[in-house]
């Protein structure tokens, strides 16, 4: 009954100054932020990057096939000499003339061309072991990433609750200064306390107003950071507060099995594999590269073959001078090896090695954060546990005394001080049950946020 009377008088000061609220319970806010959230989008796409990169990397392998061919116009004029193939040099296969001449016609060149490089010393495994961990990252830090959305949600939504309770509270401390207004005005009326009874009560009424503006402030403030972490457009919700009757089942559980499985240190430990990784890779390119090759070739020209000796042996027609008439082929197997790339991967070899140990580091003290925020939220809990026992007596107890004083007070027994002070020992009694019953699921969420094993949470609702 007490419940179902909450959340009515919830619905009721939440629809009053928002217009429209929906119902919302925690597994739909976090499904929703789990489909809406921007970096759990970015991320989702830099995973599949990665697997997209890492079939790109095994295709590597693949032996390279060219194939071109090039038609040309121009002359052919040779010249004793050497010369470096820099760029925008063109090379010209013909008879060294006494003197410039200008013929020119057309000639031709087709090519085709296979080159594989078939073993690479553990250079292309290693490349592909690097993406695989690539995979890894990418994914975990997902992984991570949800699971980091899922604290911050539950959160935010823990404090929605809160202080849509502490909206409730405010609302029914109102109700209170606005009775004792009219028996105040009342007792005034008929002669029976002094006039400033009436004042004083007013104001109280005019104090309780503004501690009920600023709990629908702050139930806004809660409301739109929750709304931001779902990504979804900005509405009023209503969270449920069913559960709040009830403590945790799993506060007691054994989490010493959960050693290394919290989502941010699987994503630490794949960045340290990943560094490690890169070191074998460039260890690798200490060693030669052995090929296999394959070359046909075939040429077409419009010069004819006693040019040397006859400059008039050339056609300008097209046709004649891209019909090929001479083919060549070649295969062979060679092995290539920088002899200077050991002393040059050596320092790249030391700065990996120097970063892996540095992302080791930061592991280490992730892990002991995590842990050192284990050892807190245990201790929270104790406290939220005492403090949760305690509430219904702190309530129980006010209440009591409230209706003591306003009984005395309708008498003409005690002041209207005595009654404001008792009033506001209810409202703040209210307000810390309200906040301790909260603050035992956010105990909770602290650890479980600790032992990364969010399921623990949401199994609860």
């Amino acid at each position: 009954m007490y419940f179902k009377k909450t959340i009515s008088l919830l619905l009721f000061s939440i629809a009053a100054f928002s217009g429209y609220s929906q119902d919302l319970s925690l597994k739909e806010a976090i499904n929703i932020g789990i489909d809406n959230y921007g970096y759990i989008k970015s991320k989702s796409k830099y995973a599949s990057a990665s697997e997209e990169t890492l079939k790109q990397t095994k295709r590597e392998y693949l032996p390279n096939l060219n194939l071109s061919a090039q038609q040309s116009y121009g002359s052919v004029n040779g010249q004793y000499g050497s010369f470096y193939g820099m760029v925008g040099n063109v090379a010209a296969s013909g008879p060294t003339l006494p003197e410039q001449n200008w013929n020119a016609a057309f000639g031709a060149q087709y090519l085709s061309n296979v080159n594989w490089d078939f073993f690479t010393f553990g250079k292309t495994k290693e490349k592909i072991n690097l993406e695989k961990m690539n995979v890894k990252i990418q994914v975990n830090d997902l992984e991570q990433e949800k699971f980091q959305l899922k604290i911050k949600i539950s959160a935010a939504y823990l404090n929605l609750l809160a202080s849509q309770r502490l909206l409730i509270s405010q609302q029914r401390n109102l109700d209170r200064a606005e009775v004792f207004l009219t028996t105040a005005t009342a007792r005034v009326r008929n002669g029976l306390q002094a006039g400033v009874d009436s004042t004083l009560a007013t104001a109280e009424v005019s104090k309780a107003k503004i501690a009920l503006n600023l709990a629908r402030n702050m139930v806004k403030e809660q409301n739109n950071q929750l709304v931001d972490l779902m990504g979804v457009a900005t509405q009023d919700f209503v969270a449920d507060t069913l559960f709040l009757s009830q403590i945790p089942t799993q506060f007691l559980k054994d989490y010493s099995d959960t050693e290394g499985q919290h989502p941010t240190l699987k994503y630490f430990q794949t960045k340290v594999d990943y560094s490690e990784q890169q070191v074998k890779l460039s260890k690798r390119f200490y060693y030669p590269t052995m090929s296999l090759f394959g070359v046909l070739q075939s040429r077409a020209s419009g010069f004819g073959t006693n040019y040397s000796v006859d400059q008039s042996a050339f056609s300008r027609n097209y046709w004649d001078g891209i019909n090929p008439d001479r083919t060549n082929f070649l295969i062979g197997a060679g092995i290539s090896w920088n002899l200077t790339a050991p002393f040059r991967m050596k320092k790249q070899v030391s700065a990996q090695k120097l970063i892996a140990q540095g992302v080791q580091e930061e592991y280490n003290q992730v892990d002991r954060e995590i842990k050192s925020q284990l050892s807190l939220a245990d201790e929270k809990i104790k406290i939220a546990l005492a403090n949760y026992a305690e509430a219904p007596t702190q309530v129980k107890a006010a209440s009591q005394a409230y209706l003591q004083k306003m009984t005395l007070y309708k008498n003409g027994l005690t002041t209207l001080t005595d009654l404001t002070q008792t009033m506001y020992i209810l409202n703040r009694a209210e307000i810390d049950r309200d906040i301790v019953n909260s603050n035992v699921w956010q105990s909770f969420l602290i650890k479980v946020a600790a032992t990364g094993d969010f399921e623990l949470f949401i199994n609860e609702f």
